[in-house]
């Protein structure tokens, strides 16, 4: 058995009591548990909403053409002013006709001389008929006169078909709008030797801005979303948008979509239709697309539910252990003051509606009563 000195063992009893007394103080001031965060939650329904969609579009003239030379010869003149409106039908290029007028006026004489063959050989005809009914002459004389004169009538539709070939062409040398539109730059200059059938033949562009075209393409997902929604595609109703937000004209309507997936995309092209008449948009521009058109069952989130994160917006859950944790949202179009959720969410998950900027994964939450959300999911009505 080992014995101090009584110094010693002193100085150990002062530091022993001395360490009891440390560990007790450390105990009585240790700070209390923190109590669960008080939360309000929401837990999540269904609810049946209009079907949304949105997506990026190009506008595009209903119409454009190509103004081409049907004929060669030398550009004259240029009447349309480049970037004006043009009816259908006005006159917008000619091309020396003088060449035209020339073989018109020959192949109406070579009509007229085919004309005067066939009098004769139609007088012809008619005699050796005669001749023939008194045995005056043979039979293989009058058959020949009969070839002569079908030969002639044959050459006289000949003749008339020169006639409007070359009337025809007259014609093209006044190159005319085939449609109402905006005219594009001129690609000749006067006195340009333009051949038809060339690409020295074609002339300017023309495009029909009112009504105006929005061609735009969906996931094959929205799209078979939006057939299970409405019956008819072509009964949905279409908006655009500036980037900032401003509508653009007058709501449209589809009048296109393809009847297949594109393999490489995945995707289903669309196309609406849209009044321009003040020509508000040119073709070529793009354009925010959104698509209404039908009722399906959805998860909305009021707003205040929804943060940002560094990967995209996500919400608050509340698990069955009482503690919270970060659900990725993808969200799609505002309904009052809710979020549309397209993917992330379920029924039944409860969600964290204040508090949100105090809360951390893991952490446990007090559920308080629900709240009374004006705007919040409710179960789609049957029927």
């Amino acid at each position: 058995m080992l014995r101090f000195p009584l110094s010693t063992a002193r100085s150990l009893a002062f530091t022993a009591l001395a360490l009891s007394c440390l560990i007790a103080c450390g105990k009585k001031d240790a700070p209390p548990a923190a109590a669960p965060l008080p939360v309000t939650t929401l837990q999540l329904q269904t609810k049946a909403l209009p079907l949304v969609l949105e997506t990026v579009g190009r506008t595009e003239g209903s119409k454009e053409v190509e103004l081409r030379a049907r004929v060669s010869g030398i550009l004259e003149k240029r009447i349309y002013a480049e970037g004006t409106t043009v009816q259908a039908g006005a006159v917008m290029f000619r091309i020396d006709p003088a060449p035209f007028q020339i073989a018109l006026e020959q192949a109406r004489a070579s009509l007229a001389e085919e004309q005067a063959r066939n009098s004769q050989a139609r007088r012809n005809a008619d005699r050796l008929k005669e001749l023939l009914a008194k045995n005056l002459i043979s039979r293989n004389d009058a058959d020949n006169a009969i070839s002569a004169l079908e030969a002639s009538d044959a050459a006289m539709l000949l003749g008339q078909a020169n006639v409007r070939q070359a009337q025809l062409n007259l014609s093209y040398t006044q190159v005319s709008a085939p449609i109402s539109g905006i005219t594009g730059r001129a690609l000749r200059s006067e006195g340009t030797l333009v051949t038809a059938g060339t690409d020295s033949g074609l002339l300017t562009t023309l495009t029909q801005t009112n009504p105006l075209w929005a061609r735009f393409a969906l996931s094959s997902a929205e799209y078979e979303a939006l057939r299970s929604a409405s019956k008819n595609t072509s009964d949905s109703v279409v908006e655009l948008f500036r980037s900032d937000g401003a509508t653009l004209l007058q709501k449209g309507r589809v009048n296109f979509a393809a009847s297949s997936v594109d393999a490489s995309l995945g995707t289903v092209q669309l196309r609406a239709e849209f009044v321009n008449a003040g020509l508000d948009l040119l073709p070529g521009e793009y354009v925010r697309v959104r698509l209404t058109g039908g009722v399906q069952n959805t998860i909305t989130v009021p707003q205040v539910a929804v943060l940002q994160g560094a990967k995209g917006p996500y919400v608050w859950i509340v698990n069955g252990q009482q503690q919270v944790e970060q659900r990725p949202v993808k969200t799609g179009a505002w309904f009052g003051e809710d979020w549309r959720i397209n993917d992330g969410l379920a029924v039944g998950d409860i969600v964290v509606l204040d508090n949100v900027l105090k809360l951390k994964s893991g952490q446990t939450v007090k559920v308080q009563t629900p709240a009374s959300h004006a705007s919040a999911s409710v179960p789609a009505s049957k029927g």
